[in-house]
């Protein structure tokens, strides 16, 4: 299975949230799995949409024991690591999408370009690197760009 990387704010606006929620209703009907912090925001809707979806759904989580885990996270994985989890997080898929967010964000977006990433982003930070784009459709034909079929 392809594995692909949302992040975003865990405080996501009502836009953020409803994006991210479409986005991963269709991430799921790609047949991608969704990796994320697994927490609130940006991180529930993604896992919500793929959920609804019958998505699998992937939680890189701070604490020891995935207490903050979103009710659409199938798989916690618990590193006691706070926000050091961060690279884990981008590092365990194959492109990265961005989603809103705040300084979490920021360090995700900077170490999925350090490994080489291909990070798509809507309404996120402007960095050299970060491809942006202004709706749900613009990312999903990038999402399948780069996949090239192979989903």
């Amino acid at each position: 299975m392809r594995q692909v990387s949302v992040i975003g704010s865990s405080k996501a606006s009502e836009e953020e949230y409803e994006f991210a929620y479409r986005l991963g209703k269709e991430l799921a009907k790609r047949n991608l799995v969704v990796v994320c912090g697994g927490r609130t925001g940006v991180m529930e809707a993604v896992c919500k949409g793929a959920k609804e979806e019958g998505g699998l759904t992937i939680g890189i989580m701070p604490s020891y024991d995935g207490h903050e885990a979103n009710p659409y996270v199938d798989i916690k994985v618990n590193t006691g690591m706070n926000w050091n989890r961060n690279p884990i997080v981008v590092a365990s898929s194959e492109m990265v999408l961005a989603v809103g967010g705040n300084y979490g964000t920021l360090s995700e977006i900077a170490y999925a370009l350090i490994l080489g990433k291909y990070v798509v982003g809507y309404k996120t930070h402007k960095v050299e690197g970060v491809e942006q784009v202004e709706s749900l459709e613009e990312m999903l034909k990038k999402v399948d760009e780069f996949f090239g079929g192979r989903l």
